[in-house]
């Protein structure tokens, strides 16, 4: 018989395991959880953004993306600037912190996938990525 475990209760629990092993690889450099290093390599890779481009593609509501961007500011990791096109937006840009500690951040979440995909085969590990593409899009239509 097939194991008929809850999709959302798996990716739930791999979610937290993972989020726990983030928070501990990223300590030592002020970052805490609530998915900073997510904003931080957002904003690395597209300084300038805005706080609400920032909360569309991450899909986190926006309380979360203004604590996280207090917590990264206040870290010494991203700087707002006003946006002179609009008055009530600010851009984000990373600070020099920020992009010296760039390659430790990309170690840190490579390794926490290959951790996550490591008994998995190569082929294996793109059909999840796809499947999880697949069942991300299903919510989306929502």
């Amino acid at each position: 018989m097939p194991n008929k475990e809850p999709i959302g209760k798996l990716i739930s629990y791999i979610h937290r395991q993972n989020q726990k092993r983030l928070a501990k690889e990223l300590a030592p450099y002020g970052m805490g959880g609530g998915g900073q290093h997510s904003f931080l390599k957002v904003i690395l890779y597209q300084p300038g953004i805005t706080q609400e481009q920032l909360t569309q593609q991450l899909k986190f509501d926006k309380a979360t993306t203004a604590r996280s961007i207090k917590q990264l500011e206040a870290s010494g990791y991203i700087v707002r600037k006003p946006d002179p096109d609009d008055r009530r937006s600010q851009l984000l840009y990373p600070t020099s912190k920020a992009k010296q500690m760039r390659p430790q951040l990309q170690a840190i979440l490579d390794e926490s996938n290959r951790i996550l995909t490591r008994h998995l085969t190569p082929e294996e590990h793109d059909q999840l990525i796809s499947l999880l593409h697949k069942v991300s899009l299903a919510q989306n239509e929502e």
